[in-house]
């Protein structure tokens, strides 16, 4: 599937199935409205991202790297990287050490599978000091996966604060 196709695809989809997710209502118990906030991390595309997340966290950058698609497009503030390699020998890295110093409490996450696409929605707060700047703010990411060869695969990331 050419890439843009695949992109707009994939974002189309993302906004259907966005569409659907249940958030808590006022008067459930915090604890009802907390599991509300957190739906499909058990899934086999969840279990990819969760994966991910922590190869990211802990320095695993060949773990990391295992699991983008090749061609994977990643979106960060004003820069994309358009390969799993590019992004690898460039900002992959850097991601870890930034990650390393931070304290991240998921805040709702959301992962919706269907059939050999998946879309992971998330918010975290992130919080610590980096490069003698002290950091606290909230991390939006939006990750796409597709099954391929019976593998999920990551094929595009989105991060914004």
């Amino acid at each position: 599937m050419n890439h843009m196709i695949k992109t707009k695809f994939i974002t189309m989809l993302a906004l259907i199935l966005l569409s659907g997710v249940v958030f808590s209502h006022e008067n459930d118990t915090a604890k009802e409205a907390k599991s509300k906030m957190f739906s499909g991390l058990e899934t086999s595309a969840g279990k990819t991202v969760l994966a991910f997340h922590k190869a990211l966290e802990t320095g695993d950058a060949q773990t990391a790297r295992s699991l983008l698609a090749d061609d994977v497009l990643i979106l960060e503030g004003k820069g994309v990287e358009r390969s799993a390699q590019e992004y690898a020998s460039h900002h992959m890295l850097s991601d870890m050490k930034y990650l390393k110093a931070m304290t991240i409490t998921s805040l709702e996450h959301h992962i919706n599978q269907l059939n050999n696409v998946a879309i992971s929605i998330a918010r975290s707060s992130v919080k610590g000091t980096y490069k003698d700047k002290n950091v606290d703010r909230i991390g939006n990411e939006t990750i796409t996966l597709m099954k391929l060869n019976d593998t999920w695969k990551i094929t595009h990331i989105h991060w914004s604060n």
